[in-house]
């Protein structure tokens, strides 16, 4: 069978579609993968060909602008009209636009997107071809309501399609990652279960940082938010531990910068965070739903530092699952960071819930049973 994955082209929206890719492959599928040329090389090592298309979320902002936006420079008003017009209206289009003819040129049988990729869901149903919506995990963090719906019947009108559903799901069946836990009442949307894997570039496990006595924490504040004066507070405040730290600065924050470090604390530019979540005593991040739900499958107990869009939602869910803590904007001091994540890591009852959740999310399919079964969606 032929296979047409896209995705918006950002870390955070390809790599939890990696596991069902490489699954898709090693089932015997042909699989190509539409999405920007940043993430290529992660597709091509999962064994798709990948074919540039779309944008990916700071082009879109950017092209509303007029130059490079971070999204701390904008207010949270500002960030949820620039997020609606981003995902409801210019990837739509850029994305339908340019798959168009490959969709036209390749002829697959089956075209599975992430679920913020409207533009790959209006185009498969312009082509007529069958089409699967891949979760990031909670629907109530990546669904931006009213005012992003009412964008995509735009481009839909503008397309001449008429969608089978409204939402992000559009009618398409959802390939679910989130823990059920977590999920919301989808109502009528034909749900697929699908255990989140973590995806990790070809990086190894640094030397020294697991299967050593005493414990560990791992920070990140992911691909898009993270910012080096923020994560140097949570550096600060985490070195006070009697806990070795690991750091993953991510692409955006220039390490030199993070100045002298502590002599527990190592910062990295790119870590395997699942491999080294499946060892962390405790997580600390920004609440981006990956790294959430990454936390989530290794076990770890959450403190949550959240910076915007959804992860103020997902801090919530973590919290409200009695998961972890969460520290929000000023609250977020080092001192604050110190005695949150002293508490956390002696913490009993949150640890059995951290270990109850990770028990739940292995009992769901794996990636190699759903691909195996995809032929049967078409």
């Amino acid at each position: 069978m032929k296979i047409l994955f896209s995705s918006l082209g950002t870390f955070g929206h390809t790599y939890p579609v990696l596991p069902l890719v490489r699954a898709a492959v090693e089932a015997g599928h042909e699989v190509v993968y539409a999405t920007t040329e940043r993430v290529h090389p992660a597709i091509a090592a999962a064994g798709a060909e990948p074919v540039a298309a779309g944008w990916d979320v700071r082009q879109a902002v950017a092209h509303q602008f007029g130059r490079p936006m971070r999204p701390q420079d904008l207010s949270p008003q500002e960030q949820e009209r620039v997020s609606a017009i981003s995902f409801g209206t210019v990837l739509p289009e850029r994305f339908a636009t340019d798959l168009a003819p490959l969709l036209e040129r390749h002829k697959p049988d089956l075209v599975i997107r992430e679920v913020l990729n409207l533009g790959a869901a209006l185009a498969a149903a312009k082509a007529g071809v069958p089409a699967l919506c891949h979760g990031l995990g909670r629907m109530d963090a990546v669904d931006l309501g009213p005012a992003l719906h009412a964008n995509v019947r735009e481009v839909a009108a503008g397309l001449g399609v008429e969608p089978a559903g409204d939402g992000l799901l559009l009618g398409n069946p959802l390939l679910d990652i989130c823990p059920p836990a977590w999920q919301r009442d989808l109502g009528d949307a034909e749900r697929l279960p699908l255990r989140p894997v973590q995806h990790s570039d070809d990086v190894p496990v640094p030397e020294g940082v697991v299967g050593r006595d005493g414990k560990l924490v791992y920070l990140s504040l992911g691909t898009v938010f993270s910012d080096a004066p923020v994560l140097r507070g949570a550096i600060d405040g985490l070195a006070a531990l009697d806990a070795r730290v690991v750091v993953s600065a991510g692409p955006l924050v220039d390490v030199d910068a993070l100045g002298e470090l502590p002599a527990n604390v190592s910062v990295h530019r790119w870590l395997p965070q699942g491999e080294l979540l499946r060892h962390a005593d405790l997580s600390v991040h920004h609440g981006g739903m990956g790294t959430t739900i990454g936390s989530a499958v290794g076990g770890a107990v959450h403190l949550v530092l959240p910076q915007g869009a959804d992860q103020f939602g997902n801090a919530e869910a973590v919290v409200g699952s009695g998961l972890g803590r969460a520290l929000v904007g000023a609250d977020a001091t080092v001192e604050a960071i110190t005695g949150a994540a002293r508490e956390l890591l002696v913490d009993g009852e949150r640890r059995a819930a951290a270990e109850a959740m990770a028990a739940e999310i292995a009992a769901m399919p794996s990636p190699e049973d759903v691909g195996a079964e995809l032929g049967r969606r078409v």
